[in-house]
């Protein structure tokens, strides 16, 4: 299964299931989603469930926040988070806010989903990673899927939430295949959200990331062992509210910690995880400062030579581990 498939499916199954869910945004019905991610849906379940909009994000937004707040359940779709901008607004102050501003008497349950980070060839503002963005507002979950078990649990758990989520996925991603299990398929898997998965077991350094960026570290690790040693990689899944137990516990056994991400690094996923490791029971036991990865700290490039060093590569990974662990 596809990661593309896998939220194709997860949405498919939650309209089915609940007669408060419905798709909004810009061609994701009669075109079936700009990346195709809404195939079939709008033929299945017509236009009542799956609603195709103007291009104009703050609209649209503002009607399903609304929508939100009247009792349904709408998946918002960003044909990529860039263009969320257009609607900040609504996102942060419509529906982030609104349960505290109102003493808990207003809320609403809405997913804001859609391409977020680096892609390939489309340039600096097709190119930004929001995921510190989001995960500094109160009142927004923050969920960044890897593979297709992350997105079809994760967005499943995301959609029957009573609360704001923003679901981060990626265009890189959308067509990788990964084999599941017929547990992964069932209808009602879900995954819970708060909770970092741990993608492979080591004992000399822990390695943090979201999204494309495990499989990137998957592959610094194998690499890694070849040198002996074994790095311990964990899959946030969640980035607000962020999984610090599984962190912690982490570094206590391995002693040694590098995140790497594809945003900013001012400000960013991994600036927070330092904070972690300042202001936590980890500090105790670090043998060695943190080091992070992230993109380079200017707008993405367009030329192809640049774009391949413009994000962490597995041999940055590899490298950054090196330094931490003294070899």
């Amino acid at each position: 299964m596809t990661v593309k498939e896998a939220i194709n499916s997860a949405m498919d199954e939650e309209i089915t299931r609940d007669s408060r869910v419905f798709l909004i945004g810009e061609e994701v019905a009669q075109y079936n989603g700009a990346y195709k991610v809404s195939k079939d849906l709008w033929a299945k379940h017509g236009s009542n469930r799956i609603w195709d909009t103007p291009i104009t994000e703050a609209g649209f937004t503002g009607i399903a926040a609304g929508a939100s707040l009247g009792g349904l359940k709408p998946i918002c779709e960003f044909m990529t988070f860039n263009f969320a901008m257009q609607s900040i607004d609504h996102i942060v102050n419509s529906t982030a806010k609104i349960r505290y501003m109102s003493g808990g008497k207003i809320h609403g349950s809405i997913v804001f989903r859609g391409i977020n980070g680096p892609a390939a060839g489309v340039a600096a503002q097709h190119s930004q990673c929001f995921a510190s963005w989001y995960s500094s507002v109160p009142g927004l979950i923050v969920l960044s899927p890897y593979d297709p078990e992350d997105a079809r649990g994760l967005l499943k758990a995301a959609i029957r939430e009573d609360e704001p989520v923003v679901f981060l996925e990626n265009e890189i991603m959308y067509n990788k295949k990964f084999d599941v299990s017929e547990t992964i398929l069932d209808k009602d898997f879900v995954l819970p959200i708060g909770k970092a998965k741990i993608m492979r077991q080591g004992k000399d350094i822990t390695i943090v990331a979201h999204s494309r960026m495990v499989g990137v570290s998957l592959e610094a690790a194998e690499e890694l062992a070849k040198k002996g040693i074994q790095a311990e990689v964990i899959n946030l899944r969640t980035l607000k509210p962020l999984d610090t137990e599984t962190i912690i516990n982490s570094v206590k056994k391995t002693n040694r910690i590098v995140s790497v991400e594809d945003g900013w690094p001012h400000g960013g996923i991994g600036a927070e995880i330092c904070a972690l490791m300042m202001e936590s029971e980890a500090f105790d036991y670090l043998d060695a400062p943190l080091e992070r990865l992230t993109s380079a700290d200017v707008p993405a490039p367009y030329a192809k030579s640049l774009e391949d060093i413009f994000t962490p590569r597995a041999v940055n990974v590899v490298n950054a581990c090196l330094r931490v662990c003294n070899k």
